[in-house]
């Protein structure tokens, strides 16, 4: 049987609201973007979430249901000027008495700021709807004056329930599909490669039953659980950048550095690099954990990680795999410590237990000639002007006072604070 080129997730893409499946929180019966979409009313918004969760297909179903312009850019090969000829294009229709036009732009992280300037007067003015669909944080990627303009509703991958109709509608819908004798006996390896991702599960069946053919078998085809492993071991990469795998494997990287392990480290990371990761996503992580597990015992771990994360940006791949791996091992190696997360994550609940409490009135801001008159800042005693640039001050809220927040771990560095502090403030920071 001739099996079309054109992909299956491409001929099952849905067409309207009641054929989408999955982000009932947000397509569900009375659910805030079918309420929007049903009253026509449609603001500018960005979709956040994991690959082949339905944001491009929502987003063309929204244009369709509405009957609006729609223009689609990826924002992996469109540049400034492509943005200012749809919005030439969307103006012009509005000189038509036309409704304004819907823009979609995938991945829109990827946009730099000059890119995601160029819309923002556009989507101010209502010229455009923009619809952005992001695999990345927002709040991280997107400009926050762009970011202001549109609300963010986040994608979820889809659940067991949703994935098994989409098995179905794909063996039983599918024009051409629905002529081949198929037989799930087992489908645990499908979801699990799968991750949640619709487009990623209809490839998996294609893989199978494409191969199926190739081998010129006629019989009818039964999928088990080692049919699809061996398939995919032959046909993909084993590690899945957008998937359930992609998960395990950051998670086992940030472990092993955690666990002061450099080889394993390396080797998780040669595992994303061989899987094709985005670059910036790794080191984004080991960031974050140059801040939370080593913190004050060594100090350098953090800058050599921004470092990092700044280099990468600039050379990207496959130069970058260097970079990676000499942070890695250095993060891996350095001494450890989450004195500085726990301190804060203790202040932040101090915070949500106390409220709001007064600052002392020596040490308030006091620009104006009424506020010294309040008593601002008076009293206040400036450090530089005693011995060894210290003087003991009360700086916490009276109702907190005697409350220790931040607590030196057993490392050198922090056993050398432990120890200037413990001198300087006596009794309060006897630790």
């Amino acid at each position: 049987m001739n099996i079309p080129n054109q992909p299956l997730a491409e001929r099952l893409r849905p067409k309207n609201l009641d054929d989408f499946l999955g982000q009932k929180h947000l397509v569900g019966k009375n659910a805030v973007l079918r309420k929007m979409i049903e009253s026509g009313n449609i603001r500018s918004f960005i979709l956040w979430g994991p690959p082949g969760t339905g944001k491009t297909t929502l987003a063309k179903i929204i244009a369709n249901q509405l009957n609006r312009p729609f223009y689609s850019l990826s924002a992996v090969n469109s540049g400034v000027k492509d943005v200012r000829d749809v919005i030439d294009k969307a103006i012009n229709l509005q000189y038509l008495n036309q409704p304004n036009a819907i823009v979609f732009i995938d991945e829109i992280h990827r946009f730099n700021k000059s890119q995601q300037d160029s819309l923002l007067s556009a989507v101010e003015n209502g010229i455009i709807t923009l619809i952005g669909a992001t695999t990345e944080n927002p709040s991280f990627e997107v400009i926050s004056p762009l970011l202001s303009r549109c609300q963010v509703y986040t994608f979820r991958p889809l659940d067991k329930e949703d994935l098994l109709k989409l098995i179905d509608k794909a063996l039983t819908q599918d024009y051409y599909l629905k002529q081949i004798p198929v037989k799930i006996i087992e489908n645990e390896a499908i979801l699990r490669f799968s991750g949640g991702d619709a487009r990623k599960l209809l490839n998996i069946i294609e893989i199978i039953i494409n191969s199926h053919f190739s081998e010129k078998k006629n019989e009818e085809i039964e999928i088990t659980n080692s049919l699809v492993t061996e398939k995919l071991q032959e046909n993909m990469a084993f590690y899945d950048k957008n998937g359930e795998m992609h998960y395990d494997i950051i998670s086992a990287f940030i472990k092993s550095i955690r666990g002061s392990d450099p080889n394993a480290a390396v080797y998780w990371l040669a595992r994303m690099a061989e899987g094709g990761e985005d670059v910036k996503f790794i080191a984004r992580r080991m960031l974050i954990l140059a801040a939370e597990d080593i913190g004050l015992a060594n100090p350098n771990a953090l800058l050599l990680a921004n470092a990092c994360f700044q280099a990468v940006n600039v050379i990207g791949w496959p130069e970058s795999r260097i970079i990676l791996s000499e942070t890695a091992i250095y993060l891996a190696t350095s001494p450890k410590s989450n004195s500085a997360y726990l301190a804060i994550e203790e202040a932040i609940n101090m915070v949500k237990e106390t409220g709001d409490l007064s600052v002392p009135l020596n040490i308030r801001n006091a620009p104006t000639k009424l506020m010294k008159d309040l008593g601002y800042g008076k009293d206040y005693k400036y450090a530089h002007n005693y011995e060894n640039n210290f003087i003991q001050e009360e700086f916490l809220p009276k109702e907190i006072r005697g409350q220790i927040f931040y607590k030196p771990q057993k490392n050198q560095k922090e056993e050398e604070i432990s120890k200037r502090l413990s001198k300087l403030w006596k009794e309060k920071y006897n630790y």
